[in-house]
């Protein structure tokens, strides 16, 4: 029995990919599995599962990993900016009073913002060009926050103010983290009453602070 093919009859015409829906989906999925999974899982191959799409897509619209990172780290959601941007005014007199409001702002932005701390653990684990230039951003995010909030506060000339700031932003970064990945620290349940223990000890550590 022999076949005859038509060869009048054209190829299918491929599908129109709708791009801006696949790297949308793709950023999406990459958000997902930070938040599920922390960074550790994020992989391309994870990421093609995730998002539902060819792994090939990844590397045609982003480079490569570090490309869809990058991007996810562009959103607003995941830097600092917007979330400080909502916090109150400051309303602090004095350099000592400026710094306690801005810790508590920003420990309270770190434990509302988990993808945040996500990027955090992955900043500390690991140490490469992209996660450097993702940290550097996050800190200038963090300091035209600062400087905006004390526009008629000036820097204390005595003591070293600046690794004072460091010590305590530090501090509370981490308890964050440790908050988000086992709510507890050096046993210190960190639930709402030892979130009211850790905010009283900031006020102490705080008294060193020069007006």
């Amino acid at each position: 029995m022999s076949h005859v093919w038509d060869m009048s009859i054209p190829p299918a015409t491929p599908r129109p990919r709708d791009r801006s829906g696949t790297e949308t989906a793709i950023i999406e999925a990459a958000r997902r599995l930070l938040l599920r999974d922390g960074w550790t899982a994020l992989n391309v191959q994870a990421l093609a599962a995730e998002a539902g799409v060819d792994r090939k897509l990844i590397y045609r619209y982003f480079t490569d990993l570090d490309g869809v990172v990058e991007r996810l780290a562009g959103r607003p959601d995941i830097w600092l900016g917007q979330a400080l941007a909502e916090q109150p005014p400051s309303t602090a007199t004095t350099y000592r009073a400026f710094m306690r409001e801005s810790v508590l702002a920003y420990l309270h932005v770190l434990r509302t913002q988990p993808l945040v701390l996500r990027m955090l653990a992955w900043e500390i684990a690991q140490d490469t060009p992209l996660l450097r230039r993702l940290e550097m951003a996050r800190s200038r995010v963090m300091q035209d926050w600062m400087a905006a909030r004390r526009p008629r506060i000036a820097i204390p000339s005595e003591g070293d103010v600046v690794a004072l700031n460091v010590v305590v932003l530090a501090a509370v970064q981490h308890l964050a983290l440790a908050a988000d990945a086992r709510r507890r620290f050096a046993g210190v349940d960190l639930d709402d009453q030892g979130w009211s223990r850790i905010e009283a000890a900031i006020d102490r550590l705080m008294q060193v602070w020069p007006d």
